[in-house]
């Protein structure tokens, strides 16, 4: 099972957090979003599948890749039987097991703050990027 989702990368993007990740479909970015990695995403968590949202309510392992250009970034994390998928805006990868509207994944064993610089370097150039997240 995949899904892939499209955002685009913003001057602002920083990617310093610890614990989440996130990309939204906004097409702005602020100061604070530290967590941001990519904006005008074409998916938010209520546009993925119903079979991947199924998936990660079981509990089940994810990889989330990252890929901007020719650079790839993965990220190993897990669903929780609480995501109810309901963000229009946005998805949250967690290091932690704190669950929201905007949660995709949690437990995860990278954040922001682990993104390649070089891949940090052509988001904040505005370079589209891809999230694939896969079964494993």
């Amino acid at each position: 099972m995949e899904e892939i989702i499209e955002f685009y990368g913003h001057p602002l993007i920083k990617a310093l957090h610890s614990t989440t990740l996130e990309i939204t479909k906004e097409n702005f970015l602020t100061e604070r979003g530290d967590c941001i990695i990519g904006i005008k995403a074409n998916k938010a968590c209520k546009d993925l599948k119903e079979e991947l949202k199924e998936y990660l309510r079981r509990g089940e392992k994810v990889e989330i890749i990252i890929k901007v250009e020719d650079l790839k970034f993965s990220i190993l994390a897990r669903g929780d039987t609480k995501l109810n998928f309901k963000s229009d805006k946005s998805l949250v990868v967690r290091k932690s097991r704190f669950v929201c509207n905007r949660t995709l994944a949690v437990e995860a064993n990278k954040a922001a703050k682990d993104v390649p610089r070089g891949m940090v370097d052509l988001l904040k150039e505005g370079k589209r990027g891809y999230m694939i997240i896969k079964s494993i």
